[in-house]
């Protein structure tokens, strides 16, 4: 029987969903381990100093996820995935994530909560090595949730990416400009993941495909143009583009124009979770500031 003193590993602490996973379980007042390769790193610094206990690991040492798991209660688990514009290296990422999940099993894990990517009603982009660590999670006897998040609205912050982030006033992406696009707060991804560890009996084999909100990226761009005070517009890129990106891109340009799209029940998650951000609300809750302050360090460089 697992104690609620014994910590939660959270893996992936330092990225996005790992990161906001252990920020929230720490405000729960629940014990949380970091697995990280560098404790320097100011990120890791920065979790030490919330709180959490640091573990040094490596996906690609299993001797170290072995001993991270050993004496926590339970997983969350954000296995490191190695993309290029060709495409995501699943083997590897499948690799890393039942490795970590032989490392429950072997701990004795008392749930384990996976993050992977939300579906398209068919495998896309990123979603092949995902999908394995679910079929291994499901044999592997775990007590375990599935979460399948959509596109994050921390994505408007991207910079570099040929498609995503605001550059020159103009957001460009692969999806319809007319049709509703399902969107999630990172720190919502988080708030669920709380719930399952706060209630594995209740969530244990469920998978809960996540979004919290679904407007169009015309409609997205309106309320990031309202929110910030600067002008944006949105871009739809074309199939010629997407092909010339890459394969995984173009596969999911088609894939968003013959299927239904991401399809998360956002009343049902609500349910669960009343104060699932809408994006006015990510907005007005410091996304606006956020995106706004990066616009502006944009402007700044250009002008330097």
């Amino acid at each position: 029987m697992s104690s609620q003193h014994e910590p939660i590993l959270v893996t992936g602490a330092t990225g996005k969903q790992g990161g906001a996973t252990a920020r929230r379980l720490l405000a729960d007042g629940i014990p949380v381990r970091a697995l990280v390769r560098d404790s320097d790193a100011p990120a890791a610094r920065a979790l030490a100093a919330a709180g959490a206990e640091l573990a040094i690991g490596d996906f690609d040492a299993p001797d170290t996820l072995r001993a991270a798991a050993s004496g926590a209660r339970g997983v969350f688990a954000v296995p490191p995935a190695t993309y290029r514009v060709e495409g995501w290296d699943g083997d590897l990422e499948a690799k890393r994530g039942i490795a970590l999940i032989d490392a429950a099993r072997t701990a004795g894990i008392g749930h384990f909560v996976f993050t992977g990517v939300a579906s398209l009603g068919e495998d896309t982009w990123g979603a092949h090595g995902k999908r394995r660590i679910e079929e291994a999670l499901i044999a592997s006897g775990l007590r375990h949730t599935v979460l399948r998040p959509v596109r994050f609205m921390e994505n408007y912050l991207l910079q570099g990416s040929p498609v995503d982030g605001i550059a020159d006033g103009v957001h460009r992406h692969l999806f319809p400009a007319d049709r509703p696009l399902q969107m999630i707060a990172v720190d919502d991804v988080a708030v669920f993941a709380a719930l399952a560890f706060a209630d594995p009996d209740r969530f244990d084999g469920q998978i809960l495909e996540l979004a919290g909100d679904a407007v169009t990226p015309v409609a997205a761009a309106a309320a990031i143009a309202g929110a910030t005070g600067q002008p944006l517009r949105y871009e739809e890129v074309s199939e010629a583009e997407a092909e010339a990106i890459g394969p995984e891109i173009v596969n999911v340009w088609r894939l968003t124009r013959r299927t239904v799209g991401w399809h998360a029940d956002i009343p049902a998650l609500r349910e669960l979770h009343p104060g699932l951000l809408t994006l006015d609300s990510w907005l007005a809750s410091g996304g606006a500031d956020r995106i706004a302050a990066l616009l502006d360090d944009r402007k700044a460089s250009a002008a330097s």
